[in-house]
């Protein structure tokens, strides 16, 4: 599976409707996650934010809020920022325009949110411009690799640590596919990047 861990200007510069990165002068990092909640790995993943009080943005499945809404409720007291990623982790190149908007509302139902992401980060053009007008659509500078079972652990971990630069929105998932290699990259990357002097912030709303 090929996929770039740093989105290249050129990509994020032909699709201007998308936040890609948050121009900083000051090392701060915007750490998001997709696809939960999901017992177990959510709440570790909450854990492992707080020893660095480290803040970051959930990009949630609705179906799983409705699942586990006291898992969402605990990410929302302890600060972090939650986004729509519609009610089933929908393509948007394979959902009917019609459906996935509809999906999206669902979702909107469980996630009051002013911010979206389009599962593996695809959407029409005209997807793009309808929910444009209701939300900052977010990708991401920085893709960790996580989900990817055929990528090691030490190689999500040493993508995050070369690409990430200030302001970048950093991709994680918190789900059981990716549970191995984010167990073991997060607290690596969170470690190294605080001896530095680095923050973790949730995406602004």
């Amino acid at each position: 599976m090929f996929y770039p861990v740093k989105t290249p200007k050129l990509v994020s510069r032909l699709m201007p409707q998308y936040l890609w990165r948050i121009n900083s002068p000051e090392p701060v990092i915007y750490l998001t996650f997709d696809d939960g909640p999901i017992p177990g790995v959510t709440p570790w993943v909450l854990d492992t934010l707080a020893q660095f009080k480290a803040k970051a943005t959930f990009f949630c499945v609705g179906d799983n809020v409705r699942k586990h809404p006291d898992i969402y409720a605990r990410l929302l007291a302890e600060g972090h920022r939650a986004g729509n990623h519609t009610f089933n982790h929908l393509n948007g190149l394979k959902t009917p325009p019609d459906q996935y908007l509809e999906n999206v509302r669902t979702c909107a139902e469980y996630v009051h949110s002013s911010l979206f992401r389009p599962p593996y980060g695809r959407l029409r053009r005209g997807l793009r411009r309808a929910l444009a007008t209701d939300y900052q659509l977010v990708l991401w500078d920085v893709l960790s690799g996580d989900f990817d079972r055929q990528r090691s652990p030490e190689k999500c971990l040493s993508g995050v640590l070369k690409y990430t630069t200030p302001g970048s929105i950093v991709v994680f998932h918190d789900s059981l596919k990716a549970e191995p290699n984010l167990r073991y990259t997060l607290p690596r990357a969170l470690e190294v990047f605080s001896q530095k002097g680095w923050r973790f912030e949730a995406l602004p709303l």
